[in-house]
């Protein structure tokens, strides 16, 4: 650890030395190019001396930037690795910046190993992107396609009442965020692979999303400088290697599974002959997607990121509105009292579960939801 440390100030002494000898260079023979106009930056030594601070958690990241902002003003620029980095803290700004001129903000550039390339929401702003994003809403997140998988949805709910059921009956406390999410991924995990898994593998799966999320978490200041990181921080890198491999080792045979049952349907003739038992899943939309670019498919690991965006992106954000709703529902008793009165008057005394075809009547309902959102 203390050689860590020794090497992690020696390389930051250089880099301060680096961009000392740049700015005497500059001055004593400036380019003829003009040079280009960035929002304020610390002084070289103050950035050092709060990678210090740092350096053994990189939660402090967000402090530090933070005291910078106080100083400098919204926004500001750190001269990390070979790239400026601008970061913004007014939400004016970065209104003006992600929503005004998106266009101009939408590129994102490549990591320091591309993987972020692969996922529609890091990716290029392109040919590629765009192909992408057009054969998720096109194919998966269409309103006839969502239509579609109603039947899974029944299955995911039947599911989370009985689960509901069994654990109130004697009184216990439920913890009701575990039993969101584990649905939430049960019914993306059906349109993402196209087969309702068991129990094991849903647990896999969960396991496998959380430690490369944790893993990013926590090695997110790596991607600054990673020429360097990568000696400095080697612990920090092979965990978060090994935690990609875990992935990868979880969710290829479901891949795998899913292409080779595609095949034999398709050579055998019977996707229309078992059309109800058949789901259009994400993964047969990406086993047939060409990308013009590079003229082929896409490959495994290039599915399994694509994939694990989907499950990533759904499970987290619905299970939390979902949680966020009902923690609001239970400090308003009236919005309560209301929404129940509207779900009754719906559905009568005799049924027990919403039919999707009467959510439309419920007006009330809605707006709790928008509102829950909002």
């Amino acid at each position: 650890m203390e050689n860590n440390l020794i090497i992690f100030i020696c390389i930051c002494v250089s880099i301060s030395i680096s961009f000392l000898l740049k700015s005497i260079l500059n001055h004593i023979s400036p380019t003829k190019k003009p040079t280009q106009k960035l929002p304020p930056s610390p002084h070289t030594f103050f950035i050092i001396g709060n990678l210090l601070r740092i350096y053994k958690s990189f939660a402090e990241l967000e402090r530090v930037l933070l005291s910078f902002h106080a100083k400098l003003g919204p926004i500001i620029t750190l001269p990390f690795g070979s790239h400026p980095h601008v970061f913004i803290a007014d939400h004016s700004l970065a209104h003006q910046a992600l929503v005004q001129k998106g266009a101009i903000f939408s590129g994102r550039p490549p990591s320091h190993d591309g993987t972020n390339q692969n996922y529609i929401s890091t990716a290029f702003y392109g040919h590629t992107w765009r192909i992408l994003r057009r054969n998720l809403t096109a194919e998966i997140l269409h309103p006839s396609r969502v239509k579609s998988y109603s039947h899974a949805r029944k299955w995911v709910l039947q599911n989370l009442l009985e689960l509901l059921k069994s654990q109130s009956r004697y009184g216990d406390p439920v913890h009701v965020m575990d039993h969101f999410l584990h649905s939430m991924l049960s019914l993306l995990a059906l349109m993402c692979f196209g087969d309702k898994l068991e129990e094991n593998q849903i647990k896999d799966i969960m396991t496998a999303l959380r430690r490369v999320l944790m893993s990013f978490t926590r090695t997110s200041l790596l991607n600054i400088c990673p020429t360097f990181t990568r000696i400095i921080f080697r612990k920090q890198w092979e965990e978060l290697l090994q935690a990609r491999e875990h992935l990868e080792d979880v969710l290829i045979p479901l891949i795998r599974r899913r292409k080779k049952l595609k095949e034999e349907k398709l050579s055998k003739g019977q996707q229309e002959q078992h059309k109800d038992e058949y789901i259009l899943s994400y993964v047969d939309t990406l086993l047939d997607l060409q990308l013009p670019e590079r003229k082929g498919n896409l490959d495994e690991k290039e599915i399994v990121d694509l994939c694990s965006e989907f499950l990533n992106g759904g499970t987290d954000s619905t299970s939390t509105a979902l949680q966020w709703i009902m923690a609001n529902l239970v400090k308003y008793p009236h919005i309560q009292e209301k929404l129940f009165l509207e779900i009754k008057e719906v559905m009568g005394d005799s049924e027990e579960v919403i039919k999707e075809d009467d959510l439309q009547k419920m007006s009330y309902l809605k707006a709790v939801v928008l509102e829950g959102l909002r």
